[in-house]
């Protein structure tokens, strides 16, 4: 492996471009149109464009990105998270291209992807999981008949995809037939696919996830939990490794029942498998994410792993260089995802111009962020800015140094969510780790978020500025892909690049 295509934008971008120069590879970028000036396009030593905004249209085109691979001599493709991370066909399509794709082989993204053929693989792997159906439900009638079978309330969940999308809490038989409709069709609008399965709803459970690592040699390791639960509209909002409530022996039934899964699977390189965990402290099998979580920096300050690294080694062949005995957990480590999106305003995406920008630092800090004063925060993804990561001995510590950094941030020009976050760190009940997957929900139903971060007057000479930039960036060349020529990066441009790898 000479040098890796990363096939994403924004801070996992450059997070993967970072650590591939860390071990001497050659990185290219690709952008739409509304990421022509971003920071991984200016880091990686090659860029190309793809195509106009919407990502059906750029990032989601496989086949652009394999002509893009083929044309810069990329050997390899790292997918980061979401777009087509998990798209088999296209992991398929790298290999028939001769081109390494640093994630897992399509057979077990088949297997393990799909939430109806993931839940059939946890039945032979003997792993408990939520009762409910096993297939796809072929029709509203069906759902009735396997809801009246394990009793409601239930949960009706799209069959190809997760994040809250194609989600439906059923309490009712009357509920049903609208709440199936509802899933499906948003199911349909987000994944391509409508299937949806349907599982008993299991009350204030909490959201626990493992994270695994397998290579090619049939070694697989488990890397401690991550406590997921503080979520909205089932969207992770703040993770945490390691949880407050897994003991030494449920962390290891559970990491040893999602090593299982991925032998059973024949699965390669990083995953996580997630689960929900009762009061009573039993664990139910949720799904497998084929791919690197959004949430991986937390195992890696407990861990002291690079995940990154490791996914790059095992792509090229190597074997693990540790074992599950090596695998030690110390302190505590907080991520909260920074949005841009108005808290005041039911948490509308706020795009727009970063007029300024003042990043929080010191000991424990960590932060994986692609944007900078003067970035135009597009409207066409997902409005995530950055991910603040803390690191303390004890968890009160990590959730203290966390308020310190958010009272460092200033991000001017748009709203964020900061404000949320010192909601949640002040308030009694998560310092106490009394928390489930509804209770960010009932925060803010019972004390709504006073206020928008950062709120700023942007000045009439900014605007004027922001409105001819956007004039002339609309009118930049639409040429095709074969058409575009390589963006060089500074690294390129000053012989940094070349420094490093020698």
């Amino acid at each position: 492996m000479k040098k890796v295509l990363i096939a994403n934008r924004g801070e996992i971008a450059l997070r993967v471009i970072r650590a591939c120069r860390e071990m001497g590879l050659a990185t290219v970028a690709v952008y739409s149109d509304a990421d022509r000036a971003a920071l991984h396009v200016l880091q990686a030593d090659e860029a190309y464009r793809l195509g106009p905004p919407p990502a059906t249209e750029s990032y989601l085109r496989g086949d652009l990105i394999l002509n893009v691979a083929r044309r810069s001599g990329a050997d390899a493709i790292h997918p980061g998270y979401g777009f087509l991370s998990e798209n088999a066909d296209f992991a398929d399509a790298c290999a028939q291209a001769g081109v390494t794709f640093i994630g897992p082989p399509a057979s077990a993204m088949r297997a393990l992807g799909s939430k109806t053929r993931a839940r059939q693989a946890a039945d032979a792997a003997q792993m408990p999981r939520v009762p409910g159906s096993v297939k796809g439900l072929a029709s509203v009638d069906e759902a009735a008949r396997v809801a009246a079978e394990i009793g409601y309330s239930v949960m009706l969940k799209a069959a190809a995809g997760g994040g809250g999308k194609g989600m439906r809490a059923v309490l009712s038989a009357e509920d049903l037939p609208a709440s199936y409709t509802a899933a499906s069709s948003e199911a349909e609008r987000s994944f391509g696919s409508g299937e949806v399965y349907l599982e008993k709803l299991i009350e204030r459970p909490r959201h626990i996830e493992i994270q695994l690592i397998a290579d090619t040699h049939g070694h697989c390791i488990y890397l401690g939990e991550r406590e997921c639960s503080v979520q909205r509209r089932h969207q992770k909002v703040i993770e945490e490794a390691p949880s407050a409530v897994v003991s030494d022996d449920l962390r290891r039934r559970m990491g040893e029942a999602a090593v299982r899964l991925a032998l059973l699977a024949g699965y390669v390189n990083a995953g996580t498998v997630e689960f929900l965990v009762d009061d009573q402290q039993n664990f139910y099998f949720l799904e497998m994410n084929t791919r690197l979580q959004v949430e991986h920096p937390v195992t890696e300050m407990v861990t002291g792993l690079d995940l990154v690294h490791l996914q790059l080694r095992i792509a090229m062949g190597e074997p693990l260089a540790i074992s599950q005995s090596d695998v030690k957990l110390r302190g505590h480590a907080i991520e909260c995802r920074i949005y841009a999106e108005d808290p005041e305003n039911n948490f509308f995406p706020s795009p727009g111009l970063i007029t300024r920008l003042i990043q929080p630092g010191g000991p424990g800090i960590r932060e994986d962020c692609a944007v900078y004063a003067g970035w135009n925060v597009p409207l066409d993804y997902d409005p995530m800015l950055s991910k603040l990561v803390t690191f303390g001995s004890t968890r009160e510590a990590a959730i203290d140094r966390m308020l310190r950094a958010l009272d460092e941030y200033v991000i001017g020009g748009i709203r964020t969510n900061v404000s949320l976050f010192r909601r949640i760190l002040e308030d009694p009940d998560f310092r106490a780790a009394h928390i489930d997957t509804g209770y960010l929900e009932r925060l803010l139903a019972a004390n709504p978020v006073g206020g928008a971060n950062q709120v700023v007057e942007v000045p009439s000479d900014v605007v004027a500025l922001a409105a001819a930039f956007f004039s002339a960036s609309s009118r930049c060349s639409t040429a095709t892909t074969e058409q575009a020529t390589p963006v060089e990066s500074k690294w390129a441009a000053t012989g940094r690049r070349e420094g490093l790898r020698a």
